[in-house]
Order: structure tokens, then sequence, then C-alpha cells
């Protein structure tokens, strides 16, 4: 697991990275809106696709409720171009694959998987309100589920 666990209430770190079409996005330039962070293992992937499929499912409530909703991963661009296309999701997807940004936010770290030590991405969504701060910090999330729970958390659903 990361060192690093961020809490709400603490600033979320700023960034700028590429998006799918190469096009710099920073999060300070969204100051003003809530911004739905989703960070994720690989694009064209199962568990990644169900997740990315479900916050664009539910993409015009959150837009309605005033969040921006970005997708985050190691995959470069031209990928991450590939996986929008062929699932139409209609949000911004990023590219760290020097894991800085991941790292900043304690998505980066240690993982088991069948008795195998290794680093990759701990899933992990965070929801920030529109001053920049961390309003929720949700780690080791499942793929499947979680975006009714974000739902719930920005006041969408009962």
């Amino acid at each position: 697991m990361s060192t690093i666990v961020l809490k709400p209430g603490s600033p979320a770190p700023d960034f700028t990275l590429l998006n799918q079409d190469d096009q710099r996005v920073s999060l300070h330039d969204l100051r003003g809106h809530g911004v739905v962070l989703f960070f994720y293992p690989e694009a064209m992937t199962p568990g990644c696709t169900t997740e990315a499929c479900d916050f664009r499912d539910s993409l015009a409530p959150l837009k309605a409720a005033g969040y921006t909703v970005l997708g985050i991963s190691p995959d470069l661009p031209e990928k991450l171009r590939r996986f929008r296309e062929r699932d139409g999701l209609t949000y911004d997807l990023l590219s760290d694959p020097e894991h800085t940004v991941l790292g900043q936010y304690g998505a980066w770290g240690e993982k088991k998987n069948y008795g195998r030590v290794y680093q990759g991405v701990i899933r992990s969504t965070f929801v920030l309100d529109p001053e920049g701060g961390i309003q929720e910090a949700l780690y080791n999330v499942k793929a499947t589920g979680h975006v009714a729970r974000v739902r719930k958390l920005v006041g969408l659903d009962g």
C-alpha cells in the first residue's frame, strides 16, 4: 500500500496531465466545480471497462450536480483514445505513465495477487469540492458498484 493516504478536508494535489487527445488538463482549471477523480489500473480490461461505463452512465446526473468526471491510469493517450471511442466514454481520460499523480493521491503502491507482491494502481476514487479540497477519499474500491456509492456521497441518490 502507498504511504500517502489523503483524507477528507485536505487539499487535493494539483496536477496537469495529457488526456486521450494529447491535450493538457489541469486540475486547477476546474476550480469552482466539483470533481470526481477515479484511478484505475488499465484501459480496456474487464473491471476497468465496467467502472468507466458506470461513470459514463452516471455522467449526466453528476454533471447536473456540478461535478466533472476524470479517469486516470498509467495508459498512454493513444490507448486512452481507443478506450474512449470503443466504449463511448464522454469524459476525459488522463495519462499518468510515470505514476506521479497516482503517487500523490496514494493510488500507486504495493499490491498482492495470488501470493505475488508487486507495484500497481490501487483502484481509488476521490470527490473534490469546488475549492479543490478532498470531500471523499475512497481507496481499494471494487470496479463494480462503487459508482452507486459515489452518487450517494454527492447527494444524488437517497
